[in-house]
């Protein structure tokens, strides 16, 4: 059988929650499971039969170690059962997870709503239980109890956007890009993927608070993470990590990883790409992107703003002598301030010998 040894507590209430997966890669409290009414199930057949014979609150999916089968066991899981199923995702495999919410099957996605972990256990069920987004449960009171869940929810989802994004910019902030980093560089370094880190700062930044003040400034950074975020590619993480300094992670997207399989937004990724290359592109986009801005077009430096606004940036590939987050930072900021005592409005490439990007086809 595929249970775990995790024992079940009772279900007085009927609010019991079905857990499939590893839920040490899930939690953070792993052990804490114990405690709370649910059932555990490693094996996906079993967890389905489990799910078609008794009444659960909601189904908790633990996507790490299952995403390879996962699209069609959620469709067996729609047919088997009411509940709502919620994914367990890390944050790299947020792509997937969205995919899977947005993808239509019968009346409903085949899956409800998705958490990014490592979460806490207690959380997670008293997310379900309260009724975060989709995934409510119901029961005696629910209308009443819905009213107040939903205040403190909200509070709640606003307490963790201001933990992982940048107010200014809405990109991911300094703690998320670090973090994402961690994940998906362990992930590539089991699989044999690819991590890509490009850090950039807008030249003479000081220059254009100075003189337009800081609003003008603020609105070149805005307008600067709109135009970076259209560059990169769909599943690219895109953050801000202080000042006019800004992060960008290039990874390998197992959905989109194979020939021919088309990623969100109808973009084709080969699996022999360079990952150094495709950095390398997007980079290069954006720099075009960003001297093709007028700068009298940004909000508050009116029709006199005059210039072209460009950056310094470095590239480290985690193929290129780098293997923890920390190294892959390092290479990074150091190939940023060789490219800024060169003469700024470049982009440098830790390993090429003649560092900077401008000729590479």
């Amino acid at each position: 059988m595929g249970t775990s040894n995790i024992p079940v507590c009772s279900d007085s209430d009927g609010r019991k929650i079905l857990l499939i997966g590893d839920v040490s890669r899930a939690f953070l409290d792993a052990k804490a499971v114990r405690e709370l009414p649910c059932e555990v199930y490693t094996n996906m057949p079993d967890a389905i039969e489990a799910a078609a014979k008794n009444s659960f609150a909601a189904v908790a999916i633990v996507m790490s170690g299952l995403s390879a089968k996962l699209s069609s066991a959620l469709k067996r899981l729609r047919d088997n059962c009411d509940a709502k199923i919620v994914l367990l995702a890390q944050m790299w495999e947020e792509p997937a997870a969205i995919r899977l919410v947005r993808s239509a099957y019968g009346r409903a996605g085949a899956a409800d709503d998705y958490l990014i972990c490592p979460i806490r256990a207690r959380r997670l069920y008293e997310l379900i239980i309260s009724g975060r987004g989709k995934f409510a449960a119901g029961g005696p009171g629910t209308a009443t109890r819905a009213a107040v869940d939903a205040t403190i929810e909200a509070k709640m989802r606003q307490l963790e956007k201001l933990a992982t994004e940048d107010d200014l910019t809405e990109l991911k902030n300094r703690r998320y890009i670090w973090e994402f980093s961690r994940q998906i560089i362990e992930r590539a370094t089991k699989e044999n993927g690819r991590v890509t880190l490009l850090i950039f700062d807008i030249d003479n930044f000081k220059h254009y608070n100075d003189v337009y003040g800081h609003s003008a400034g603020d609105e070149i950074l805005r307008q600067a993470a709109v135009l970076m975020r259209r560059c990169c590619r769909s599943h690219d993480v895109v953050g801000r990590i202080g000042g006019d300094e800004f992060a960008v992670v290039f990874w390998d997207e197992p959905q989109a990883k194979s020939a021919g399989t088309p990623a969100e937004g109808g973009e084709r990724r080969s699996a022999m790409a360079e990952h150094p290359k495709e950095a390398i592109f997007v980079a290069k986009r954006f720099q075009k992107e960003l001297e093709k801005a007028e700068l009298s077009a940004f909000g508050g430096l009116g029709p006199e703003g005059k210039g072209v606004l460009t950056i310094s940036g470095g590239l480290a590939s985690l193929a290129r002598g780098c293997s923890t987050v920390q190294e892959l930072f390092q290479q990074a900021d150091r190939a940023l301030l060789e490219a800024k005592r060169s003469g700024k409005n470049r982009i440098y490439l830790v390993g090429r010998p003649e560092g900077n990007i401008a000729d590479v086809e």
